[in-house]
């Protein structure tokens, strides 16, 4: 696949995506099923049309707080795998606490958040940082400790400084890992924000497909769930794109 062309490597996710959406509108039309339970794509696509000043009036709160939230948990993510991967006391000292975190069910911790935080937006956007965080930390670390032994030993003959090597060494090496951990915390940072707004919140993606789901809604629910679903595609895929920029920027 990674010889693919572009047509293949658009081409064919399209051409599958197309197929799932006609069969599922023969299906729903087929066996004349109810739209409460299952509405056809075209439905769908009418209620998105019908309700789309409504739902980018939703759409607003969850993109800002699930950018913000990415990026706070970039920056720190980034920023502590640094610190463990340059302190073994560190690392002894705080990584397994890490790993503790990652294996607890987060989305449990949501409601302490709120009590914590208040129902504004602080609590959704910290929680998405908390979950999105993670994937960050991991992957840096381990791009920042897989590299070349001999570029190291190279570095410390030149008596380069940590930063020098920090900089011009490691971190150009980690980038693979590190957007990795970035294109993953994406969707973990959705996800935060709309837990928050399943929660506590009178704005926002998450709250009106809640508030959808309490009018038996159903073509309202997936047209929100739709609009989520081209926010992480466009999220994705501009995170993909600074990944090549930064990659070329640095060489990598």
């Amino acid at each position: 696949m990674n010889g693919a062309g572009p047509l293949q490597r658009i081409g064919l996710p399209l051409a599958f995506a197309v197929g799932t959406l006609v069969l599922w509108e023969i299906v729903v039309r087929a066996f004349d099923i109810r739209e409460v339970l299952l509405p056809a794509p075209s439905a769908i696509a009418r209620r998105l049309v019908e309700t789309f000043p409504l739902l980018m009036e939703h759409a607003w709160p969850t993109v800002w707080e699930s950018v913000a939230g990415f990026a706070i948990a970039s920056l720190l993510g980034v920023a502590l795998a640094a610190l463990l991967s340059a302190s073994g006391l560190m690392r002894s000292m705080l990584y397994p606490n890490v790993v503790l975190f990652q294996l607890i069910p987060k989305i449990a911790l949501a409601p302490l958040f709120i009590v914590w935080l208040g129902i504004g937006f602080q609590s959704r956007l910290t929680f998405s940082v908390f979950i999105s965080f993670f994937p960050v930390v991991i992957a840096a670390l381990a791009g920042l400790d897989h590299v070349d032994r001999s570029l190291l030993r190279l570095c410390r003959a030149l008596t380069a400084s940590s930063w020098q090597v920090f900089v011009s060494v490691r971190l150009p090496h980690a980038l693979p890992y590190v957007f990795s951990g970035m294109k993953i915390a994406t969707t973990f940072a959705i996800i935060g924000v709309i837990v928050g707004e399943f929660i506590t919140s009178q704005a926002g993606l998450g709250y009106l497909i809640l508030f959808a789901s309490s009018q038996a809604d159903t073509s309202l629910i997936l047209a929100a769930i739709t609009v989520l679903c081209f926010f992480g595609l466009g999220f994705y895929g501009i995170v993909a794109l600074l990944e090549r920029w930064t990659r070329h920027a640095f060489g990598a």
